[in-house]
This record gives structure tokens, sequence and C-alpha cells, in this order.
């Protein structure tokens, strides 16, 4: 907060406090649906869109993230407690509060020990199948309040038949608002935007009623609702919201239940925050300013802490709210401060109109949101540049929609992994030769060289640790075998950023079967932190050979008459 107070203004003011009407009205359904998503009562969601705001505010490094409830969160939040207790009851609302209250602790764990490079692990395929995969998910789960049926099931494979054999029971009245509410949201983010523009409305004045959308169809639906009396006609409604702001309390400490919650609370985690980190920086970069993912860490750990002792639910910074927020012009967190400002006037005021409030407005609501964040094309992208990258999206996606969000996660994580390993246990290794007029070295199956048969120049493309030394051993075992005339083998280490113990052992091994062969091991191009690392062991003082400052001055020594002029013809 310090670093943008020094210099707020007028127009900074202005600016935030249009972006904060905006962002408002996109919230307020939002957050109502969102609860619902989670299995918790409808305030839940405007609650955890007050406190977190202003801790996000004070402690956060983007200027215009916008940091509240988010589907794939609320989504792994069910997921995580609905065999706790039964959604909508109070047991429930305590899970769901410890989850946020230990999803916090981590993350200023986290943050305090600088591990903001933990979001590395989870590959951009990854994160892009696991949100597909999730986004179609939520919609699936949303058909049963669109269709006014009962529906069980975390997972494709079980929420499907359970739709299916439910279908007969359809409610008809319930549909039909689910139906009307979903084809006016559509029309809004489609065809409304350019109606308006051609009427001649300002490009701001559109972008306002167009995020207003999906709150006319809260307030038409529920004026509907209250006139018709639609809950005595079978349909679903949300039900009395106390008024007023959140009582602040702390959340249930059960032993056994955190320790159930711990992984759960990782991956919410762990995917909140490389969800925010990622729309942060994208929007950070455009106007030339920068996050710190540590500070990050820190600050939506507060934020989920705040949303735990005011009876709130796990958070994260929102993709497309956060995107909103930038397009209305937020310049400074103080944005986030006048949302919150303005969710509780909606909390203070608005509850009591709220309850005829058809739920299946609320699913209309998240349908819609979440659909945008399908990518299917990543299965292309992947299947065409890489087969490895391909494989961990399907195993995420796969894995998601048919066992749940965990197992989808974790498995996509694991898959990448294990293909890391398994590419990298198998190094490139390159027979290099003198490129005649330079002083460069190349694949000799890739380009015109001159080699010597009593010198192998190796190039290894990768840095060597446990998994691919033995690669390296067989290699050169390979080649003492089949060239009897080799004296000299020069490991060109241009392309090695680390050495393992376990390498070092192995090319200890290397030196020594060389040696006892009557062949010389040399190193050339090593890298000055490699070099530190071996200078700190007595591989350099025992090695026979020696190290070169390039490949060139190696063949320049070991065999100078390839770098010879051809005679002239």
């Amino acid at each position: 907060m310090l670093n943008w107070t020094r210099s707020y203004g007028r127009a900074d003011l202005t600016a935030d406090a249009l972006a904060a009407v905006i962002v408002t009205l996109m919230l307020i359904p939002q957050s109502l649906a969102y609860a619902l998503l989670a299995g918790l009562p409808a305030q839940a969601g405007l609650y955890a869109s007050m406190t977190p705001l202003v801790a996000y505010a004070l402690l956060g490094s983007s200027r215009v993230l916008a940091v509240g409830p988010v589907a794939v969160v609320s989504l792994m939040t069910a997921a995580a407690i609905g065999s706790h207790a039964a959604a909508g009851s109070p047991q429930y609302w305590e899970a769901a509060l410890a989850l946020a209250a230990l999803s916090g602790l981590m993350l200023v764990l986290m943050g305090w020990l600088r591990l903001g490079f933990i979001a590395n692990f989870l590959s951009h395929p990854v994160i892009s199948g696991f949100i597909t995969a999730s986004a179609i998910l939520i919609a699936a789960s949303q058909l049963k309040g669109l269709l006014g049926i009962r529906a069980e099931g975390q997972d494709l494979l079980h929420l499907l038949p359970s739709l299916l054999q439910s279908l007969p029971d359809l409610h008809g009245l319930t549909a039909l608002i689910g139906a009307a509410s979903l084809a006016w949201l559509a029309f809004a983010r489609g065809p409304l935007r350019g109606l308006l523009i051609s009427t001649g409305m300002s490009r701001g004045r559109t972008d306002l009623l167009v995020k207003a959308a999906p709150v006319m169809a809260i307030v038409v639906a529920t004026v509907l609702s209250a006139a018709l009396d639609w809950r005595a006609q079978g349909v679903k409604v949300v039900g009395q919201i106390p008024a007023g702001l959140p009582e602040w309390s702390l959340p249930s400490f059960d032993p056994g239940l955190w320790q159930s919650l711990l992984v759960p609370a990782l991956l919410i985690s762990i995917v909140g925050f490389v969800e925010s980190v990622s729309v942060g920086q994208t929007l950070a970069a455009k106007r030339r300013q920068r996050i710190e993912p540590n500070q990050e860490l820190v600050a939506l750990g507060a934020s989920n802490l705040a949303a735990a002792v005011t009876s709130g639910m796990p958070v994260t910074g929102g993709f497309s709210r956060s995107v909103v927020n930038f397009d209305a012009g937020a310049r400074t967190p103080a944005a986030g401060l006048f949302t919150a400002a303005g969710i509780a006037v909606a909390a203070l005021l608005l509850t009591p109109w709220l309850a005829a409030l058809p739920q299946a407005v609320l699913a209309a609501t998240i349908v819609i949101a979440v659909l945008t964040l399908v990518d299917l094309s990543v299965l292309g992208r992947t299947w065409r540049y890489s087969r490895a990258d391909f494989s961990a999206v399907m195993v995420t996606l796969t894995g998601t929609l048919a066992l749940g969000v965990e197992v989808g996660l974790v498995g996509g994580v694991a898959t990448s992994l294990a293909l890391f390993l398994l590419r990298t246990s198998r190094p490139h290794i390159a027979v290099v030769g003198w490129v005649p007029g330079t002083e460069h070295f190349r694949n000799i199956k890739r380009h015109a060289v001159r080699t010597s048969p009593t010198v192998l120049s190796l190039r290894v493309d990768e840095s060597l640790y446990f998994a691919n030394a033995r690669a390296l051993e067989d290699t050169i075992n390979a080649a003492l075998a089949s060239e009897p005339q080799l004296r000299h083998v020069v490991l060109m280490a241009s392309a090695i950023n680390d050495i393992d113990a376990s390498a070092l052992e192995s090319l200890e091994a290397i030196e020594s079967q060389l040696s006892e062969a009557g062949v010389m091991l040399h190193l050339s191009e090593v890298k000055g932190p490699v070099m530190d690392r071996l200078a700190q062991s007595p591989f350099l003082k025992t090695l026979r050979g020696r190290v070169f400052l390039t490949q060139f001055q190696a063949i320049e020594t070991l065999a100078p008459e390839i770098l010879r002029p051809e005679p002239a013809v």
C-alpha cells in the first residue's frame, strides 16, 4: 500500500471509483452464484467480497487484481468439504471457513519462505487442461439448477448418470427461467454490445450496461418471482439472506478436520496463486508494471485469513473480474476498497430483496461465466507441438472430468514431472566437428564438418544429474568399443548448467575407465558456476586431461591436422 498511496491523486480516485462501480455490479451476482456453487449460503459470497478485498489492497503488489470468490476455487471447495457435512449445513460452512484459514496460513508461510517459484511446477498445458475441465464440470453441475432437478456427484462419471436419471422430474417453470436467463446473458455478452454501439452510445457506457446484464437479470427475475409467487409453484429460490455485515469469529480448530483438509487446502492455495499471478502479471505488463510473486502469496494468504474470520469462503484473484477492473480504468488497489464498500452497502440494503431470487438465474450466471474459460484448442496445439505436453493435458482433462478436481490436478502435475524426468534422462548427446573457416563446432549429422579419428568431441545438451549421468557413460563406452584409434574424449560443456553429486561420480568413473583404456578425458567451455563446483571436488586434481576455454582450443591442441587448409586441387 505504501507504494501507491504516496502519489494518489484526484484523477486516481475518479478512475478507481468508476472501476469499482462496474466491478461491484459484476461481483454481486457472481459472489452469490459462486457461494451456491461451493454449497454455501448465498451470503457467504457477499462476505468473501468485503474484508478479503481490503486485505489485498493493503498487501498486494498488483494495481488491478480483483480478489474474491471464483468459479474454480468454489468447485474445489465443494469437492474438498463435500464429504465432511451436508451442503448448506452449519457444519459445512465451518469446514469451508477452516479450509479458507488453512489455505491462508499456507499461502502466508509460502510467501515468508519465498516459495513463489512453486507456481512453475504447474505447466501452462496442465493449467489450461485443468481450467477447461473444471469449467465443463462446473457448467454440468449447474444443469440441475437450470432444470429444477436433483443430481449428485463431483465428477462427470457420477454427475451425468444422476442428471439423466432425474430428467423425468424436470420442473417446467424452472427450466423456462433458466433458459430465458441463459439467452439474455448470452445476448448481452455478444450482440447487445454491437447493437448499443451502433446506436451511437459511448464505449464506456456500453461496457457498463453489458457488465450490468447479470444484475438486470437478477432484478427482473426477483420482481417476477415475488409478484407471481414462483416459490409456491415449486421454483427454488435463494431464500432469506441475513441483512448486515459479517460478524468476526474464529474458524473451527478441530485437529481431525484440519488434517483431512491439508491436501485440498494446498491444492486450492497453489491453483488460486497460479491463477492470480498469471492474470496479475499479464495485466501489469500492459502498463509496464510488475508484481512480486512472494508478496502475492502473503497478500492472498491474508485475504483468505480475512475471509475465514468474517464468515466467507476461500478466495483468490479472479481472471474475468480483474480484466474488467483493468478495462474499466482502475489505477490502484483502492478500487478494491471501493468495491468492498459497494458490496457492504449491498449486504446492508439489498439482501432482503433477494429472498425471492430464483436459483436458476444464478446457475445461468455461472454457466455463462465459466464457458468463457473452456479452451479445447489447447489439445490441437499441444498435439502438433509436443506429444508430452499433450499427454499432460489429456491426463489433467480426463482425470478432472472423470475422477474429480483434486485427482485431475495431481495427475496432471505428476505426469508433467514424470515426462520431464523421462526426457532429461535421455539427454541429446551430439558428436560435434569443426565447421571449416570458423571456430564453431556443430553436430556431424546436421553440418558438413571435419573430425579426427583420434578425438571424440561430445556435446551434452542437458545439465548432468542422477537421472541421465548413466546415458553419458553408455555413449562414451560405445564409442570406446567401436573406435580403436580413439585417444582423446572432449566433453563440450557449453550446455551444462549443473552437475550434481551422482553425475560427478559418473564423470570420475568415466575418467577411470578411459584412463585404463589409454584414452584421456578433457573438458571444454565449462561455465563458471559449474567450474566453481568442480573446483570444490577432487575431480579436477585427478583429471589426466585438460580443461580448455573453448572447443577450438581443444582441437587446436589435440588434433591440429584437421584445422589445416585442404590442398588446392
